[in-house]
């Protein structure tokens, strides 16, 4: 991993006595990254779209600086470790860029908590640049409930740099039609085989969703796609199928797959990977219990890499088709989701997964979670209906990477 720093340091410019005067906190990054030290008049010799930001060798650099400030990336990111009066100096140019209504953060501290810093600001930019040029296919359209989940794909793209690609469902059909019983039969056996048991379905109604799941990865296949949300309902009515475990497998395999056509929690699913690298949970909050300050997360589908074990099921609400019901390791969770019509919006909060439920009136997935940010956010002010659960604390890698992108946090 390359780093290029543009130094701005008083009097004149020699690289090895920048090296010299902040040795340790260099050394510590070139334990990362391949640092290069570039005088500020030389940036435009660093190659396009390589990760840099500034950094502040010294006191009386500020007017240097604001002369210059277009040629940092945006959110403008001050690097300081303090010496030479260069954490006051950074200070100042912080003041003037929040002036002129621009953000900008300084990162300082010890040395560790410095390179933690740059790394998770690196981890933010890597994801970016993973999301340009993705592509989202949308198979049929929104089901008519979600009402709130609808995504201008100009602006998205604008945003983030990826497209959105609709789908008629009639393409499924047809490819659905064409793959026989035969062709999947292994793979059919081989999920059941690994399931922990199989209840309110058939071996059937089993290979017409793994012909259901064929006909869907074919067509993400044939049309480059990155990711990729299923109108259920569509499924339903025309072949009394749903979707859920062809969006189960296809997580499993990384792609990115979400339910009922909600087009930004099918994009906070690709961001969660692109941060990440984790297939994850997108579930419905069934119950709300803000006295132990408790979700309860549930859904039809989940990727089975995610469990410890999986049981066959149909459809909660369907009565049809599969449903999984997956059990979760309890431990930290993530909870995310990405939403507003220009998806600049956000909510995340970490939290821990205490209890794998099964009631009678959820969805076939029921993950019991107890947050850190109060669960009243879900009743007052939520972005949405579908949120995303991810295994592990990622609550800060989401807040640096949503904040670099201009995102508004939603509590």
């Amino acid at each position: 991993m390359d780093l290029y720093l543009i130094i701005f340091t008083s009097g004149n410019y020699r690289k090895e006595q920048v090296y010299e005067s902040h040795k340790d906190l260099f050394v510590a990054l070139e334990n990362h990254f391949t640092l290069h030290l570039i005088n500020y008049k030389d940036a435009d010799t660093i190659p396009s779209n390589s990760y840099k930001m500034a950094f502040i060798a010294s006191g009386q650099v500020e007017d240097k600086v604001i002369s210059n400030f277009s040629i940092f990336p945006y959110p403008i990111t001050l690097l300081t470790d303090g010496l030479n009066n260069s954490l006051a100096a950074a200070m100042e140019i912080a003041a003037w860029i929040r002036s002129k209504d621009m953000k900008v953060q300084i990162i300082h501290g010890r040395i560790q908590e410095m390179v933690s810093q740059v790394l998770q600001h690196h981890q933010a930019f890597q994801a970016r640049h993973y999301l340009k040029g993705k592509r989202i296919g949308v198979v049929g359209t929104p089901s008519s409930w979600l009402v709130a989940c609808h995504v201008d794909y100009l602006l998205a793209s604008k945003r983030w740099g990826v497209t959105y690609v609709d789908i008629p469902i009639e393409e499924v059909y047809k490819l659905y039609n064409q793959i026989t019983d035969d062709e999947v039969g292994v793979e059919a056996s081989l999920f059941a085989t690994r399931a922990q048991a199989c209840q309110d379905t058939t071996p059937e109604i089993l290979l017409q969703e793994m012909r259901l799941y064929k006909a869907v990865k074919t067509i993400c296949k044939e049309e480059k796609l990155d990711a990729v949300t299923l109108s259920g309902a569509l499924l339903t009515e025309e072949l009394q199928l749903t979707g859920c475990l062809a969006s189960s497998l296809l997580n499993d395999e990384g792609i990115p797959s979400g339910c009922e056509g909600d087009l930004q929690a099918i994009m906070t699913l690709l961001m969660a990977k692109a941060l990440t690298g984790q297939t994850c949970f997108m579930g419905n909050p069934a119950f709300i219990d803000t006295q132990n300050n408790e979700l309860l997360l549930a859904h039809c589908s989940i990727p089975t890499s995610m469990t410890d074990s999986y049981i066959i099921r149909d459809h909660f609400e369907a009565a049809t088709g599969i449903g999984i019901q997956g059990i979760v390791h309890p431990g930290d969770v993530t909870i995310f989701r990405c939403g507003g019509e220009c998806l600049d919006e956000y909510f995340v909060t970490e939290g821990y997964l205490t209890e794998n439920m099964n009631l009678l009136t959820a969805c076939r997935t029921q993950l019991r979670i107890k947050l850190d940010k109060p669960v009243s956010y879900f009743l007052k002010n939520p972005l949405g209906n579908h949120h995303v659960m991810l295994l592990g604390k990622h609550a800060q890698a989401i807040q640096e990477f949503m904040q670099q992108n201009r995102c508004k946090l939603r509590e």
